[in-house]
């Protein structure tokens, strides 16, 4: 103990755990925060080990009856000294008299409830108070407490505190505590002091705070909305203040907030779960090409921030039992609003695929005025964005290998957390906030332009020759990144690449290349082994080359006028294809940067892998020397381990979706979670991703890395693809997706390679199964059963 004073003032920096108690100790960190608590000071423990003094030793050590224990601390006089130091630091007025052990309010103990607490406490009854406080130490309920949890060596001090004469109190949690969500605050409010509330003998009003401010309330009267919003600030600032989610016990007097105790959530779930947000209809087509998996906390905190605003509250995106979802309300209620409902929802087409039939996106509960001024003040950060992508994308494509190999020899020689952190500010920062935003906003490019042209074509040629026409993005020198790690992979084989050279072009592009705790494959020093890419895909590039040659010859004969003008836009759209996915394949890029920061956050800290159980806010200030946020790994860990152990969620999700329920009914669909969504038919078919017909034997793949099993000539059935699976796709006679649109990486890849593919069918993986004879037409969007389970399956 660091002090043998009685009392202490409130914020005295001598109050700490050992001197004043849990309670205590939080209490003088928020009053030396300038948190408005109300005014007292601290008896210590020195003041409790000398009082028990003149117990006998079975009563010091709390051994016999409690009656008696009790009664034996009222029989002993208060030593005088400590008489006189309470009655001199005693405010004028009513006080409050609290006990705060040495084992209270820890991150891993509250004690909540186990010592006593007297309230409007006068004159010579506070050294009563005093007493009766220090007596409750050895309370049966609190001995048998600290018998559980192993706890030996206790001492109490108390905390005397001004009477705060409430007209409404309560308490708040910065983290939702049946969730466990981080994104909201909880305020619980009773009329009057609050003790009932705590006793819990009253039904509290409650109020729920998101994120971006905004307040729901279940129907209570008691707190205005600006009230509760102030009381989450207060919240926020004391989350920030502890490192950690908290609750906070609070009183209102006289118009004024009070903080009457603050302590760590010691029992917080952790559940990553946006639909509790609201009603919304979401979307993971085209985001689970990208982001497969389930999210680690630092993934999740980098896609945090690349995401659009939230329209008045409402988020635009969202994390579902760790994995990434699009909420497709909000695009619509934005569509809706600017009168472009058509254009919006042919776009999403584009990108997410058919909503299933049934399927209503829920409206957002705003008025089209309120729509408006949201969508207005959201996309100013989305034009901006798109400003600096024009103005900077060039550059940065030229630079981006070059600064990322530099990044990455800088992060090697930071030897301390200080040098690391420096890296952060200096450099990192931007990766992440203007590299990563630019490079996003390139692979977004196009898409409009394409559907656009898609439309033009096939009106005047049919599906299958629009298909072939739209191919050929790859250019003379096969420049579109998407087919770049196929393409390397024949050079490789054929000699004229070195392994040094594939690993520094593509070592960082792989099927889960956008999760930083996936080892990227330049990290392995063999990589790439040998693998077989099936037939040459510069011969089927040849082969699809005279394919769109003899379309154009057809269109020509048809529509000599056109051509010209169509051949232009379709030009021009094979280099913004090619822009988009150079920006795509250097946004991937800013994410092995930053997980070299990471890798080498836990190796200076020598806290290894738990940094990618941190938000990146929560590993800077590791770097910093705060550790306090490391205390929430273990549950973001078994979190994360538990989500991982779930089959994937429906590509469409509508309204409030328990992912460990959905897993566990034998019932569940894979494409839609959704009671009015119409039944899932027996038949195969999505979108037309790229013209052909052929027959074969089916292979159904869920995981790329089962890649070896596919045959050549096998038809590729799987959930869905993205870069990790493009060196398959010359061995495949075709591709079925579960997921996928005209423009996702299985329609784009099968194009250029001129493979037939049907994405986005939601049901292949269920009614396919490896061996099934298959006939894909590629350009009407079906997938015909032949025949079940060929001689040839393995």
């Amino acid at each position: 103990m660091g002090t043998t004073a009685l009392v202490l003032p409130l914020a005295d920096p001598a109050a700490d755990l050992g001197t004043v108690g849990g309670k205590g100790a939080s209490l003088a960190r928020l009053a030396a925060a300038g948190l408005p608590v109300p005014a007292g000071f601290h008896l210590t423990t020195h003041a409790y080990r000398r009082f028990t003094e003149g117990l006998d030793a079975r009563t010091r050590a709390g051994i016999g009856d409690e009656a008696a224990i009790a009664a034996a601390f009222e029989r002993l006089d208060m030593p005088e000294d400590i008489a006189d130091a309470v009655r001199a630091a005693l405010p004028p007025g009513p006080v409050a008299v609290r006990s705060s052990a040495t084992a209270e309010d820890l991150p891993d103990l509250s004690f909540a409830g186990q010592h006593d607490t007297f309230l409007d406490v006068t004159g010579d009854e506070v050294l009563n108070a005093v007493k009766r406080c220090w007596a409750s130490l050895w309370t049966a309920r609190a001995v048998a407490y600290r018998a559980r949890h192993g706890i030996t060596d206790v001492a109490l001090a108390v905390v005397v505190q001004e009477m705060v004469p409430a007209d409404a109190a309560g308490v708040l949690f910065t983290a939702n505590p049946v969730t466990g969500a981080r994104t909201e605050t909880v305020v619980n409010a009773a009329p009057g002091l609050g003790e009932a509330l705590v006793g819990g003998t009253v039904t509290p009003d409650e109020y729920v705070v998101s994120a971006d401010g905004v307040v729901r309330g279940s129907g209570g009267s008691l707190l205005s909305a600006a009230r509760v919003a102030e009381l989450a600030g207060l919240g926020a600032r004391i989350q920030d203040l502890y490192g950690v989610p908290v609750d906070v016990e609070w009183a209102v007097a006289g118009g004024r907030i009070r903080v009457l105790q603050a302590r760590p959530i010691t029992a917080l779930p952790e559940v990553w779960n946006d639909t509790l947000r609201g009603d919304y209809l979401w979307t993971c087509a085209n985001l689970r090409e990208a982001v497969p998996s389930v999210m680690s906390p630092a993934t999740w905190s980098f896609a945090e921030v690349l995401a659009q605003p939230a329209i008045a509250g409402h988020p635009t995106s969202g994390n579902i039992g760790g994995r990434f979802y699009l909420n497709l309300s909000a695009a619509l209620a934005v569509g809706r609003a600017l009168g472009l409902d058509g254009l919006v929802r042919r776009t999403a087409g584009q990108y997410f695929g058919r909503i299933p039939e049934g399927v209503q996106a829920p409206p957002l509960p705003l008025s089209r005025l309120a729509v408006l001024r949201a969508a207005v003040r959201a996309m100013g950060p989305f034009l901006r964005q798109n400003r600096e992508y024009r103005a900077k994308i060039e550059g940065l494509l030229a630079s981006a290998p070059d600064r990322a190999d530099r990044l990455a020899a800088a992060f090697r020689t930071a030897s301390t957390p200080a040098g690391l952190l420096a890296l952060w500010e200096s450099d990192v920062h931007d990766v992440l906030h203007v590299e990563a935003k630019v490079f996003d906003a390139g692979a977004r490019a196009g898409a409009l332009s394409s559907a656009r042209l898609r439309r033009t074509l096939t009106k005047l040629v049919g599906e299958d020759d629009t298909t072939a026409l739209l191919t050929g993005a790859h250019g003379a020198a096969g420049e579109l990144a998407s087919l770049g790690p196929v393409l390397g992979l024949a050079r490789l084989e054929r000699g004229e690449l070195t392994r040094e050279a594939y690993a520094r072009q593509y070592g960082h592009r792989f099927a889960d290349e956008f999760e930083v705790s996936a080892p990227r494959p330049a990290e392995d020093p063999q990589w790439p082994r040998h693998h077989d890419v099936g037939v040459d895909p510069e011969e089927l590039l040849a082969r699809q080359a005279a394919v769109r040659e003899a379309a154009w010859a057809r269109l020509r004969a048809a529509h000599p006028g056109k051509v010209a003008r169509l051949r232009r836009e379709v030009d021009e759209l094979a280099a913004l294809a090619r822009e988009r996915e150079r920006a795509r394949s250097e946004f991937s890029r800013t994410f092995a940067v930053l997980r070299a920061f990471l890798v080498r956050a836990g190796e200076v800290t020598g806290h290894g892998d738990a940094v990618f159980f941190l938000p990146i806010g929560e590993t800077l200030r590791v770097l910093g020397g705060d550790e306090t946020p490391l205390a929430s790994v273990p549950a973001r860990r078994a979190a994360y381990d538990r989500y991982r152990a779930l089959p994937p969620y429906p590509t469409v999700i509508r309204g409030r979706f328990d992912p460990e329920a959905w897993a566990a009914d034998p019932d569940r669909r894979p494409d839609v979670f959704d009671a009015s969504a119409a039944p899932l038919g027996d038949d195969v078919s999505g979108f037309p991703g790229a013209a052909g017909v052929v027959e074969g034997v089916a292979r159904v793949i869920h995981d790329v890395a089962d890649g070896k099993d596919l045959a050549r000539g096998e038809i590729l059935v799987t959930t869905v693809t993205n870069i990790g699976w493009t060196p398959l796709f010359p061995r495949a006679a075709a591709v079925v997706t579960d997921v996928g649109a005209p423009l996702s990486h299985a329609a784009i890849v099968a194009r250029e390679l001129g493979i037939p593919a049907v994405v986005g069918c939601g049901n292949a993986t269920t009614r396919i199964t490896t061996g099934d004879r298959l006939r894909v037409d590629g350009g009407r969007g079906t997938v015909t059963v032949l025949g079940a389970r060929s001689t040839r399956s393995g």
